[in-house]
């Protein structure tokens, strides 16, 4: 009995807590139960769709951006690249994916520029148009140093326009610019910023530094590399070829080898298949330099030696002198070209790659305490 007694005790208890809750909810929540929740009476209303606000007009920028995209998603594609590699048991070939990236078209011939980083190591490279036609590409040539490749495809009659050409050398800070690529393969992304700084500079993949770099808050991402930079007007002013970022995606920083740079590697590596620089025929050294500019107490670029009858050589250009005992005695410093001050090695190589084989420039060099000038008319560097 006292079992039961229990038993009858609990079954209360619940019922009560049952009411109890119910009730409960009944007066604060009275919706709950009437909507179903807890009944099975449901009770519906008939309801149509909310009608739209009309919007109106879009704003001026708004309408320029769109079209700024409709007019240049087609000159941009999307680059997917394979590398073949080798079963170690089997040695069979297989014929792997290896990453994507982005390019514009360049030209009526079908010529696509995208950064040499997007297709080092591909053995295959597969270029998509806005239109979704794909074509196998063939390399053309490239330019480690400026981290650009040209590949071609064979388009025929169905040509798609080249982006419009534009110009870096000037360029303001604050102008607004917009990339357009394939970030993390989502194709034909549009991202919007502006100029944020210019004259960046980084290494390039032969260990080399890229200078007059466009720095840009504009989102990219891996999968933008190679694709085109933009200004207000659609035109090419840089290639987007790399991040600043800790994690790997986008931080607000982003680089673009400048249009001018470009302008003036790609028509060499069409025509030639490489890109050759302009030299003046001397020797330096970096490391070297930053220990004798420091030990003279200036600024500029030691002239270790100059190659028989080269630029430097005819325009009589000192190269240093190594004593008996193995100490390098300067001659001449470079310390200007063409009036702007040379700090550094990569400095000067950067300052000479912008001028054009067979163009005269004037070196300024510190000779023995003495400042002397000397036009160097540039020659093909190796």
């Amino acid at each position: 009995m006292p079992t039961l007694s229990r038993f009858i005790w609990i079954s209360l208890a619940v019922v009560l807590l049952i009411l109890f809750f119910h009730s409960f909810l009944y007066h604060y929540f009275p919706d709950s139960l009437q909507s179903g929740y807890f009944s099975t009476d449901n009770k519906y209303e008939s309801a149509e769709p909310r009608l739209v606000q009309a919007r109106g007009n879009l704003a001026e920028d708004e309408r320029s951006t769109i079209e700024l995209f409709e007019n240049s998603r087609d000159s941009v594609v999307f680059l997917t690249t394979r590398q073949r590699v080798m079963d170690a048991w089997t040695r069979n070939i297989f014929s792997v994916p290896s990453g994507t990236g982005s390019g514009f078209v360049w030209d009526d011939h079908g010529h696509i520029i995208t950064n040499l980083h997007v297709i080092k190591g591909a053995s295959e490279a597969t270029v998509r148009l806005a239109d979704g036609r794909d074509y196998r590409a063939s390399l053309v040539g490239s330019s480690p140093a400026h981290d650009i490749a040209v590949l071609r495809i064979g388009i025929g009659f169905q040509r798609t326009t080249p982006v419009p050409l534009g110009s870096s050398h000037d360029l303001k800070v604050g102008q607004k610019v917009f990339a357009i690529g394939n970030p993390f393969g989502l194709d034909w992304t549009l991202t919007t910023g502006i100029v944020s700084a210019l004259g960046r500079s980084l290494p390039s993949s032969d260990g080399r530094t890229i200078d007059d770099l466009i720095q840009t808050d504009a989102a990219i991402n891996p999968g933008n590399s190679g694709g085109p930079l933009l200004d207000s007007a659609g035109r090419l002013i840089g290639i987007n070829t790399a991040i600043y970022s800790p994690s790997g995606t986008n931080a607000g920083i982003g680089f673009a080898v400048p249009v001018d740079t470009v302008n003036r590697v790609v028509p060499q590596i069409i025509s030639r298949g490489k890109y050759i620089r302009p030299a003046m025929g001397i020797t330096v050294d970096s490391k070297l330099n930053d220990r004798l500019t420091q030990h003279l107490k200036v600024t500029g670029v030691v002239i270790l030696n100059t190659s028989p009858g080269s630029a430097a050589d005819r325009a009589g250009l000192q190269g240093a002198t190594i004593t008996p005992e193995g100490n390098i005695i300067a001659n001449d410093i470079i310390v200007a070209v063409e009036g702007k001050p040379i700090d550094s090695v990569d400095k000067l190589l950067a300052r000479i790659d912008s001028y054009r084989v067979g163009d005269t420039i004037m070196i300024t060099v510190l000779r023995k305490g003495e400042t002397i000038e000397a036009p160097v008319t540039l020659q093909p560097g190796e």
